[in-house]
């Protein structure tokens, strides 16, 4: 039961930052919609007890006009489980997040290196489920593809989260696609 409200509320989040990307791009600025895949790196007690897992997920970023700032919704789900000799278990982390985005460069460069940083909200499941805040910033590079606003992207992100009093920070890196404007 906790899965599906928490599944409903991260699509009500994501869903509502789309809907209102949209309608405030239509007036003035840019909207991209992205999905990504790739690497979970646990960090500091995290790494204790898990080796390297899995992260996909998508987000949705609204540029402000005239600007090189974006304002990010996104949402993911994780996994990671046990290293040798560490009693078997699964860490699974779905949450979702806010972030605001720095580009560099013009919006139409070939490259455009960005930096992020924000706040999100992450249930974590070991043996029982806890729903904490985070907070982390990372740093990624966008590519252009083609001659519309296709991107494909490169970045990783620190993120800190406290969790029955361990520190579960980890360090995803994803690579993915961005579609839209800007």
């Amino acid at each position: 039961m906790k899965r599906t409200v928490l599944a409903v509320m991260a699509a009500m989040v994501v869903g509502a930052g789309a809907a209102a990307a949209q309608a405030a791009a239509a007036a003035t600025g840019g909207v991209r919609f992205g999905v990504g895949a790739g690497l979970l790196l646990p960090l500091s007690d995290y790494k204790t007890a898990d080796k390297a897992g899995w992260i996909a997920g998508a987000d949705v970023t609204y540029w402000l006009p005239s600007q090189p700032i974006g304002l990010r919704v996104e949402g993911a789900y994780s996994q990671t489980s046990e290293k040798t000799g560490v009693v078997a278990h699964k860490t699974k982390i779905f949450g979702g997040g806010a972030d605001v985005v720095y580009a560099f460069g013009q919006t139409a460069s070939q490259v455009r290196p960005y930096i992020l940083a924000g706040v999100g909200v992450y249930n974590v499941k070991v043996d029982s489920s806890s729903t904490k805040v985070g907070f982390g910033g990372g740093a990624g590079v966008a590519f252009k593809v083609g001659t519309g606003g296709t991107r494909i992207f490169a970045e990783g992100k620190y993120t800190y989260l406290k969790v029955s009093g361990a520190n579960l920070s980890f360090f995803p890196i994803r690579v993915g696609v961005r579609f839209g404007s800007k």
